[in-house]
């Protein structure tokens, strides 16, 4: 949910965007935290001592693995990133053996409970664990994350860090000295020098905001004044894009999926790619409107069985910012709510009527605007947005990921699976795409959708009412 903003003061640290702040401080409620995971399932488990190198060494290729959030003083609406002084890889990598049976539905469950746990605010927000002793001699490596860590393209690129195109690569290079200048903070310094630092990051903001708008005054005055009508009615639609973005929501549209609690399950489905993309194709849409469709179809079919119609629900998506320019991980992306239709059963329309739904929302002003809405939105009491996301009725994200076969130390990476949070809705489902395959990840929360098992059939026959239309 948008983009970090950089210290001018020449060292690696950085201060939280508006929108990762919101992430940040709604979590005192532990039903929105914003935590990612990925779950990699492996031939079999790469050998111990090489898997720790190797995270050790990710960690000075990606500095922002070895920091940590901490509070500005004098400052309480800012938080930035820093250096942790007394970082432990031991805290964040660790080995278990699944329990018996140990299948893929035990690893799971293993990289639910890690979601559920949170992080230790005082260390680097990332944990790895590695899980052994699967039945069918494969293991498993859960990585989880804060969402202001990274974002799902984010991950992707981290993941180019961590896993290799090859099963026996070339050697690793030396680590540059930027990134083993991050292995330790800096001085603990006085409140006036804490406070001149701050003064100069808001003032940093102030005229990077300028910067940026500046190019568009003079023309924006010559609008004005040549064609004044014009200029009102671009205000008045800017104004009206913000609007439906920051809106408040009392209900949730769905009239099941209401209650909320933080007990959730994580479930998976996988599909081929070029079928689903093919399957969009043919009704004029895209994977992702495919994708959408799948998920609308499959709550169509959740609510018909519990007696219930619904027209609409409204989902929460990630609109991705992230340009060439940006580095690898970090938070480069807002969130969009609007309305989708469920009740068309036919999903050739329906997949219609999404890419316009897309393409509506890709072209909303308040895009350009989503910095200065979340430091509006982060002046609100944390209860009053958190009540606006407990009304999303189910989140969705499609990360493109990566095309090709992946190795871990030598191991080659049989699966991606991604997980995002509920965030207060009532499911997740996030899709990302690796070696010809859609990896979907559902985490659901098992008090909006009380039968996890109907659900799940629900949520496949919407796919294959999907992928049926390639045929």
């Amino acid at each position: 949910m948008g983009t970090s903003t950089p210290s001018t003061q020449g060292n690696t640290r950085t201060y939280l965007s508006q929108n990762d702040a919101i992430m940040w401080t709604v979590e005192s409620d532990p039903l929105l935290r914003s935590t990612i995971v990925g779950v990699v399932t492996l031939d079999r488990a790469p050998d111990w001592d090489r898997l720790v190198a190797r995270v050790e060494h990710v960690t000075r290729m990606v500095p922002e693995l070895r920091e940590r959030i901490v509070p500005v003083p004098l400052h309480p609406t800012t938080w930035r990133w820093e250096p942790d002084p007394d970082f432990d890889l031991g805290a964040h990598l660790r080995r278990v053996a699944a329990p018996a049976p140990a299948t893929m539905r035990e690893v799971l469950d293993i990289a639910r409970d890690s979601a559920q746990h949170g992080f230790d605010r005082t260390r680097p927000l990332w944990e790895f664990i590695l899980v052994e002793g699967l039945v069918d001699g494969t293991a498993a490596l859960v990585m989880k994350a804060h969402h202001v860590v990274t974002d799902g393209i984010g991950a992707v690129q981290l993941a180019v860090h961590l896993f290799d195109l090859e099963s026996d690569p070339p050697t690793r290079g030396a680590t540059s000295p930027r990134q083993d200048a991050v292995a330790g903070a800096p001085s603990v310094r006085g409140l006036v020098a804490e406070a001149r630092e701050v003064i100069a990051h808001d003032l940093d903001g102030a005229v990077h905001l300028v910067r940026a708008a500046l190019p568009s005054v003079v023309p924006s005055l010559l609008r004005v004044v040549r064609d004044p009508l014009h200029a009102v009615v671009e205000t008045v639609r800017t104004a009206q894009s913000i609007g439906r973005t920051v809106a408040p929501m009392t209900h949730t549209l769905s009239p099941v999926m209401v209650d909320r609690h933080r007990h959730t399950t994580f479930e998976s489905i996988e599909v081929p790619l070029d079928d689903l993309r093919r399957a969009a194709g043919v009704a004029g849409g895209t994977l992702n409107d495919g994708f959408l469709a799948a998920i609308t179809g499959g709550l169509r079919r959740y609510h018909e069985a519990n007696d219930a119609e619904v027209e609409e629900l409204r989902v929460a998506m990630p609109v991705s910012l992230r340009t060439s320019a940006d580095d690898a991980g970090g938070n480069h992306v807002t969130v969009m709510r609007f309305t989708v239709p469920v009740g068309v059963a036919d999903a050739d329309e329906r997949i219609r009527r999404l890419h316009d739904i897309g393409r509506r929302i890709r072209q909303e002003r308040s895009l350009a605007h989503t910095e200065a809405i979340a430091g509006f939105l982060n002046l609100m009491p944390n209860g009053v947005l958190g009540t606006m996301l407990k009304h999303i009725d189910f989140l969705a994200s499609n990360v493109p990921g990566v095309p090709v076969p992946l190795f871990l130390e030598g191991v080659r990476v049989r699966r991606y699976v991604p997980f995002g949070p509920t965030a207060g809705s009532s499911l997740n489902v996030t899709l990302m795409t690796y070696d010809g395959m859609c990896c979907i990840g559902v985490n659901i929360d098992t008090a909006a959708v009380t039968d996890v098992a109907l659900f799940m059939r629900c949520l496949r026959e919407g796919f294959g009412e999907v992928l049926a239309l390639a045929d």
